[in-house]
């Protein structure tokens, strides 16, 4: 192993995700200065399910054309196609075009899209392309995957996004000259939220995605062709001799499965029993197969759709400090999660549906508030505060170590199976997507909490 191989599977994995998730949290900054307003969000869900067409092209041609597509082109195009759409945000976000008599920010969305389209398919093609390196780089990957999330939210914080002030409303109406002879919002002593200028603009913003784009470019090509990375890449000739080898391959990771993988053969003679499966090397049988995928699918719904949906829901009414904390340390428990599983991989399938279940229970606990709001459980206390933030801390670390966990378990089942990895994980996240944007969205099932006024009974 050497530092600079795992620096850059690490700075590779964050050029995964880091466009759309800075494009989510940029929109407090966004929305006031384009005509769709807060309905951007529902439309970005929409574009998103939309560029899943990247990713279904991929794994088609895994399914009918197996060796044929290698994914280092792949790769290329979609990070310069990333790199090229952030820079170009940074300048046309705010421009609008009439469209049958109404203003659509339709440069916005068109970039949106393709940005959209760089990510998904990145699920399909980056996984893939690890399997050049040694096993213990995908759990790196993993980590940089999970700091792409991270890096744009401290960058957010730092500009200052969603920053919000309470003041007392005759105050805040005498200071900008609009209180009126009939106002009597000073007379209850309410607190109207007014929410903070940026420290820096979202053109600078956009400039720093573009920046993340290119060192993820960077970072790909010196995994292609620095000579300290070629000592590490044991696969090289791997795609060029097709499906035979992946097959040989597979069988040579089955071999050298590692000790904590033994419980859990069922044969007491492993060099001389059967395929248990077609599937990869057949290590797992069928009904574990599909439950490793029900697992991911399941896991990544939530944390990427379902769960994110409502986080505004269940952590507003506890306070704007409560929201910004949530998010922060949930947006650390994923690359911690990951670190925790670089040292601890525990392979037990057992293992894997118990921490389902434990991050499913912290879930279902974040609904549960989210559908209170805006007077979840105690909402006027701090102990409230501290179960929502300790919530979604042990929620995302949770199920973000049992997807890179079933990462481990598939890279060792082979190529082809790291390529159904990143397909259900987009399935799972349409799935949880498409079932949560009729609720939020459609029949406004969720209410809003007020950072400033909850106007709940203690």
């Amino acid at each position: 192993m050497t530092l600079l191989t795992h620096v850059l599977a690490c700075l590779f994995g964050m050029g995964s995700w880091v466009a759309i998730n800075g494009m989510w949290v940029e929109l407090p900054l966004i929305v006031p200065e384009i005509p769709e307003g807060w309905y951007l969000p529902s439309y970005l869900t929409v574009l998103i399910q939309m560029a899943n067409v990247g990713p279904l092209f991929v794994t088609l041609m895994h399914r009918f054309r197996p060796g044929k597509l290698d994914e280092r082109p792949v790769i290329y195009s979609i990070v310069g196609l990333g790199v090229v759409a952030t820079f170009l945000l940074a300048f046309f976000w705010k421009h609008t075009v009439s469209l049958a008599g109404a203003t659509h920010s339709v440069p916005l969305l068109v970039l949106c899209f393709l940005l959209s389209v760089v990510d998904c398919t990145s699920s399909v093609t980056f996984l893939p392309f690890m399997m050049r390196l040694g096993p213990q780089y995908l759990t790196t990957y993993f980590v940089g995957e999970g700091v792409s999330g991270l890096v744009p939210a401290i960058v957010a914080l730092v500009q200052g996004v969603g920053v919000v002030h309470c003041r007392n409303a005759t105050v805040a109406s005498l200071a900008n000259g609009t209180l009126g002879i009939n106002s009597t919002v000073g007379a209850s002593g309410e607190l109207q939220a007014q929410y903070q200028p940026a420290n820096f603009s979202a053109q600078v913003f956009f400039l720093f995605l573009s920046a993340m784009m290119v060192v993820c470019l960077a970072a790909f090509l010196l995994l292609n062709h620095h000579p300290a990375v070629a000592r590490e890449r044991k696969r090289e000739h791997y795609f060029n001799r097709g499906l035979a080898e992946e097959k040989s391959d597979q069988a040579l990771s089955l071999s050298h499965r590692p000790q904590e993988e033994k419980p859990m053969i069922s044969s007491p003679d492993i060099h001389r029993r059967a395929r248990r499966s077609s599937f990869g090397t057949g290590f797992y049988s069928g009904p574990e197969v599909t439950f490793i995928f029900v697992v991911l699918a399941w896991v990544n719904a939530l944390t990427n759709a379902v769960l994110p949906s409502v986080q505004s829901y269940s952590c507003l009414p506890y306070g704007n400090q409560a929201y910004h904390l949530a998010a922060t340390m949930a947006a650390v428990a994923n690359p911690v999660a990951c670190f925790i599983a670089m040292f601890l991989p525990l392979r037990s399938l057992v293992l894997i549906g118990l921490l389902t279940i434990v991050g499913t229970g912290f879930g279902t606990y974040i609904m549960a508030m989210a559908a209170l709001s805006p007077c979840p459980l105690l909402v006027h206390s701090v102990s409230g505060t501290a179960l929502i933030v300790i919530a979604w801390m042990l929620f995302v670390l949770t199920l973000s170590y049992v997807k890179v966990i079933i990462g481990v378990i598939l890279r060792d089942e082979g190529h082809s199976a790291l390529v159904w990895c990143g397909a259900v994980v987009q399935l799972g996240s349409m799935l949880g997507a498409l079932s949560m944007f009729p609720l939020v969205s459609v029949y406004g099932l969720f209410k809003s909490g007020d950072p400033c006024n909850t106007m709940c009974t203690k």
